[in-house]
């Protein structure tokens, strides 16, 4: 398994690309006073709401919200993940992407000729799909269209055991057909075609790389399917079918309808619904959720609507609820019994499906409750009881969150239960995480000296030399003298750094949004001198409301008890500041 890579790297890396060279070469932008802008190349706009930041590195869209620094762009426009935007930054500039903990972790290294080998095989599929009546007449009764077979690189594989080995022999060994699962491995030596007489559905990686296959026959001969065994190229756990081409089908996508089969993504696709992908024969994992969730706020698990399909729902929805967070969104759609995706918007076209399923999915937290007020009697106080031990199984899955707020508050007024009660009962050692900034709605920001010494920072990272005496913020015990003394130790360390680096530094986390808010907020001038000036009075107005409020900790400690000679000596000094 690779090692992580250093944040030293991710910060130096951010402090030598320009934000607006990456952004304008994919997107003209053009100069508006200090900063950069352009229409939203993420959401349709006539009047330019997409802001571009030289000093912070950082763009902002005040139009759909979307921001970050120049690895947050390659990965929303060119549909990277954070790894790929950090290669793609360093290999302009001839950079190496070092990984942390090399000697225990060695990075395994995958051979660029199983990549070519597994593209052969497809092309070589794809061939004998052109050559066979029947699997073109099979296709075609299924309704697929040529150019939708084209677009996900159908294929045929022969009926044969050794039609692919010897194909690829040529210039591949054994081995590697085997390590790819392409070709099984007899006990006593030498192999066979692993898939016979299938079409063959490549799947593909983020980067659109063939990295396995799923062989469907065409009669009613089981196993129905059979898809690629892990290998060092393909681990079903994290991969999902149709992914690569939702992403290259749509720039900005706004949701993922996460199906049980090929067809039914193929036939979506097919109907003008692009943005389906399926799983390789495996349940949603909390690894799945994470990569549809960096490309797409909204997932739909779509199921069938008999007990297979429920029975996978209520998996997916066990696996998803520690990945809930506020922002994004889960939701389940049941069809019909009898339909799946492929045949229902066949019947009723795209628009029909859209409007009348998906529109109408259930909330998680919706289906959460239907299931468990199905399966427990909470009219009844024993039911009732059942009802919040399972709901607490559940909830504690789920991190702190608006959204587990509001699922208590609903539980509350179902059961008549004050939510007090509640969430003594379902949230007992449930341990919460501090949060060191409270989080900042899409207001306006409150300007507070704390607030703003954030925002300078963000703006201009070496205005830190003007703090003298960190410590004193840090015991302040003010609201957010945490996040800003850790932005100060952050920045004393690396001296370089600057506001896009910074926020990377919390990607993902409670404190995104706040930063992402006091990162747009920008100061009345770039003027160094009124910079400086507009920082050390946040400091002196920090300083003072950190008196201010010791000062009536030993008011009252006086009140109540002795004070201690030094506490003596402090109250002193302090009566004397605010005489």
């Amino acid at each position: 398994m690779a090692g992580h890579i250093p944040q030293d790297f991710i910060d130096g890396l951010l402090t030598r690309v320009d934000v607006v060279d990456i952004i304008n070469t994919r997107v003209p932008l053009k100069k508006k006073g200090r900063e950069y802008t352009a229409c939203c190349p993420f959401h349709n706009e006539k009047t330019p709401s997409f802001t571009v930041s030289t000093s912070k590195q950082f763009y902002y869209c005040f139009g759909c919200g979307a921001h970050g620094s120049a690895i947050s762009f390659l990965m929303e426009y060119d549909h990277m993940d954070f790894v790929e935007a950090i290669e793609a930054l360093a290999s302009q500039l001839g950079l190496e992407v070092p990984r942390e903990g090399g000697a225990q972790t060695p990075k395994k290294i995958i051979s660029k000729d199983l990549y070519t080998l597994m593209q052969d095989a497809s092309e070589y599929y794809q061939l004998q799909l052109k050559g066979s009546k029947t699997a073109k007449q099979y296709l075609e009764d299924r309704g697929l269209s040529d150019e939708i077979s084209t677009r996900f690189m159908l294929g045929y594989a022969l009926a044969g055991w050794d039609h692919v080995l010897k194909y690829l022999g040529h210039s591949y060994t054994p081995t590697q057909m085997i390590d790819t699962g392409l070709v099984i491995e007899k006990d006593k030596g030498g192999g066979y075609d692993r898939y016979r007489d299938r079409i063959m559905f490549p799947i593909r990686n983020r980067k659109g790389q063939v990295i396995g296959f799923g062989g469907r026959v065409m009669g009613d001969e089981k196993p129905k399917y059979i898809n690629s065994p892990e290998t060092e190229l393909f681990h079903k756990g994290s991969e999902l079918y149709g992914f690569y081409e939702a992403r290259d089908a749509t720039r900005k996508l706004e949701r993922i309808i996460v199906v049980e089969g090929y067809m039914d993504v193929i036939a979506l696709a097919q109907y003008g619904i692009s943005y389906a992908v399926a799983t390789l024969g495996t349940a949603t994992t909390q690894e799945h959720i994470q990569l549809l969730f960096r490309s797409v706020p909204e997932i739909i698990f779509c199921f069938d609507g008999d007990r297979a399909g429920k029975e996978a729902a209520w998996r997916a929805l066990n696996n998803a609820l520690s990945m809930v967070v506020d922002g994004k969104e889960i939701r389940f759609l049941f069809l019909p019994d009898g339909e799946d995706p492929d045949s229902l918007v066949r019947d009723i076209g795209k628009e029909s499906f859209e409007d009348s399923y998906t529109k109408d999915a259930l909330a998680l937290t919706d289906y959460l409750l239907n299931h468990l007020q199905q399966e427990f009697n909470i009219s009844s106080k024993e039911g009732k009881s059942r009802f919040l031990n399972a709901l607490g199984d559940l909830v504690k899955k789920m991190p702190d969150s608006l959204v587990r707020d509001q699922l208590l508050t609903e539980v509350a007024n179902k059961t008549n239960i004050s939510i007090t009660s509640i969430k003594k009962r379902v949230l007992k050692n449930n341990g919460s995480i501090r949060k060191i900034f409270n989080p900042i709605k899409d207001q306006e920001v409150r300007r507070t000296p704390i607030r703003y010494a954030i925002t300078l920072l963000l703006h201009d990272p070496s205005l830190v030399q003007f703090v003298e005496n960190p410590e004193q913020i840090a015991v302040s015990n003010l609201s957010g003298a945490d996040l800003l003394t850790t932005l100060i130790e952050t920045i004393e360390e690396r001296p370089h750094i600057n506001g896009a680096s910074l926020l990377e530094r919390w990607r993902n986390t409670d404190l995104e949004a706040s930063l992402i808010h006091l990162m747009k907020w920008q100061p009345n001038t770039d003027g160094n001198e009124v910079l400086v000036r507009e920082f050390q009075d946040c400091l002196r107005q920090i300083r003072k409301k950190a008196n201010e409020k010791k000062l009536e900790t030993l008011i009252h400690k006086a009140q109540i008890g002795e004070l201690t000679t030094r506490e003596k000596q402090e109250f002193l000094i302090l009566t004397r500041e605010f005489l």
